[in-house]
């Protein structure tokens, strides 16, 4: 099992998140909320106003979202559905844990006690250079007061 940070579209609320409880895609466990260690411009940008974490480290804010353990086949998934490696990379990111759910081994347990674990993160460094002066945000929602609404793939 992989640990992988999701910020956008596919946590609970969100437009993808069907995905992410879709079992013929792979498993995907819930074990809790973060924040990222390090601060990233989070922009919502492009025509279909999708949600990006730009892999600028150090710039923007500590992005908040969800901790998933998920299996090979819903982590083969993901990349195909972030369109890896050309529209997200998938990195391993240091995520610090707000709230923690996940029950599982000493290892684990001993990790969220801490604080801190590094999961795997769709970010971005194939990105326009006008993108980094769009606003930053801290938390994505679709329906959020940014006003700009997420374009479902099946309407693109």
């Amino acid at each position: 099992m992989a640990r992988v940070f999701v910020y956008g579209t596919l946590k609970k609320g969100q437009p993808n998140y069907k995905h992410m409880i879709n079992t013929a895609k792979g498993l995907a466990k819930f074990q809790g909320r973060g924040r990222t260690v390090e601060k990233y411009p989070l922009v919502i940008a492009g025509k279909y106003n999708i949600p990006y974490m730009l892999n600028i480290p150090g710039t923007g804010h500590h992005v908040t979202g969800e901790i998933y353990s998920v299996d090979d086949q819903m982590l083969q998934f993901l990349d195909e559905f972030e369109g890896c490696p050309d529209m997200y990379q998938r990195t391993l990111m240091r995520i610090e844990v707000v709230e923690w759910e996940g029950k599982g081994g000493a290892g684990e347990a001993r990790a969220a006690a801490e604080g801190v674990l590094e999961c795997f993160v769709y970010s971005t460094a194939t990105y326009p250079p006008e993108w980094v002066g769009l606003p930053y945000y801290d938390s994505y929602d679709s329906s959020g007061k940014h006003g700009l609404s997420y374009v479902l793939r099946e309407s693109r």
